[in-house]
């Protein structure tokens, strides 16, 4: 998404590193021939008894500084919109976005950074409707506050990403010729459900059911249909907009532990259903797998990790 480039010499791949409350996890991704390798991955606190877990401590004591980061902004930190694509050369695309979009955000547009996202045409819709885009906002302090902590830490900071971008990547690991993947997470913010078609993001909603309601084993019926119900919905949608790009198959990214949700799924919708592992698109040490809970914890770090250059606006 927002990218921009360092000068000093770095480390082959990306380094998605996490900020949280209480501790930074990272997921390295590193190009390989196929699929990408897996370097370095982990929950990394100070070396040290006290408990401050700054970044500047942690990148010091774990020798980050020769890695080109990449980070996650968390769901309340930007706003994803989908737009008419405006007729302007591309060039002006940002500034015309930036105008269209300006009474849908949440603060002022001119406190505003904004990326844009193409969506690939429809080859059977011809002129009759006009292109749509994605517009990325997300709030200047709260980009510019990303930017100075790494700054401060010493680390190279190439880019800021966000979950729909970094689940992109590896549904395009995944994608089947001339067929749509769709591909639903479940964190402790919600569910992401996306839709990606030849490596690019078609649609993506967002699932107001999270991975703590689902842990709960008595209330997952009630939680499964609503899941079931928001599916259904979205493949309908896809189907109106984009009835050229067929629904391969959906797939369940990892979870915890087994809930039953992929068989209620399998049961319950028109198209093929399969969970998963992360091993399918990223090849990690033969003697040091990822678990399931692991790659239900660093899952899209280690798609933003999977990161390629996007392609020029």
């Amino acid at each position: 998404m927002f990218g921009w480039l360092a000068g000093s010499k770095q480390e082959p791949g990306w380094l998605a590193v996490g900020i949280e409350a209480d501790a930074i996890r990272i997921a390295q991704g590193i190009p390989g021939n196929g699929k990408p390798h897996a370097g370095r991955w982990g929950v990394l606190r100070p070396q040290s008894s006290s408990k401050e877990h700054s970044l500047e401590k942690i990148a010091r004591e774990q020798r980050l500084q020769n890695f080109q980061c990449t980070t996650l902004l968390g769901p309340s930190e930007y706003q994803i919109l989908l737009v008419d694509a405006p007729s302007v050369p591309r060039d002006e695309l940002k500034a015309a976005i930036r105008w269209r979009i300006k009474d849908l955000l949440e603060y002022h547009v001119d406190d505003a950074t904004i990326d844009v996202l193409e969506i690939p045409a429809d080859p059977g819709a011809g002129g009759a409707k006009p292109r749509s885009m994605y517009a990325v906002a997300a709030p200047n302090d709260v980009v510019h506050k990303r930017i100075e902590a790494f700054e401060a830490a010493h680390l190279a900071l190439k880019a800021i990403d966000i979950p729909e971008m970094a689940q992109r990547n590896i549904a395009s690991h995944l994608q089947q010729a001339e067929r749509t993947t769709a591909m639903v997470s479940f964190r402790n913010w919600g569910g992401l459900l996306t839709f990606s078609y030849d490596g690019e993001l078609l649609l993506s909603r967002r699932l107001e059911v999270t991975w703590d309601q689902l842990a709960v084993a008595e209330h997952r019926t009630h939680y499964f249909e609503r899941i079931t119900t928001e599916l259904q919905r979205s493949f309908e949608h896809l189907e109106r907009q984009f009835h050229r790009f067929p629904v391969g198959e959906l797939l369940l990214a990892p979870l915890p532990e087994q809930t039953g949700l992929v068989e209620h799924l399998a049961a319950n919708l028109y198209v093929p259903v399969r969970a998963f592992s992360l091993g399918e698109v990223i090849e990690f040490p033969p003697d040091g797998a990822a678990e399931d809970a692991e790659q239900w914890e660093f899952f899209h770090l280690f798609g933003a990790a999977m990161r390629v250059e996007p392609k020029a606006l």
